[in-house]
């Protein structure tokens, strides 16, 4: 997992190659709008958001890996709920992953970030 050392989601995303410095900026801006009252938190050197603002109450968060970008789905119920959407994805326990920017598919994200918002279950 490449980790970043930025204090901020804005110096995250300053510091991505610019090839994938829009993609990592449109899954923030879907997650800002639809997790409504989360914190954004730079946590495990990733951005991340948190509904009660805390580094151990995560519940999504998203990365620009060495092969990938990845958005971390760290709600177990949103998962099982969206398991048919997902079953065609490059999906690890938590982890979507996108093998490109151009990949990256920001109606998907933005329902899983809707749905973490509106529910309440375990995090993983």
């Amino acid at each position: 997992m490449v980790r970043s050392d930025a204090e901020n989601v804005d110096a995250y995303l300053a510091a991505l190659p610019e090839e994938r410095r829009e993609a990592m900026a449109a899954i923030r801006e879907v997650c800002r709008e639809e997790l409504a009252g989360f914190a954004e938190v730079m946590a495990y050197g990733m951005p991340g958001f948190s509904r009660d603002g805390t580094v151990e109450a995560i519940e999504i968060a998203f990365a620009s890996q060495k092969r990938y970008l990845s958005f971390y789905l760290l709600r177990t119920d949103v998962r099982e709920a969206f398991a048919e959407r997902l079953a065609d994805q490059d999906m690890g326990k938590g982890c979507l992953r996108f093998s490109g920017p151009e990949r990256v598919d920001l109606a998907l994200i933005r329902d899983l970030a809707r749905a973490t918002a509106a529910t309440g279950g375990p995090i993983c």
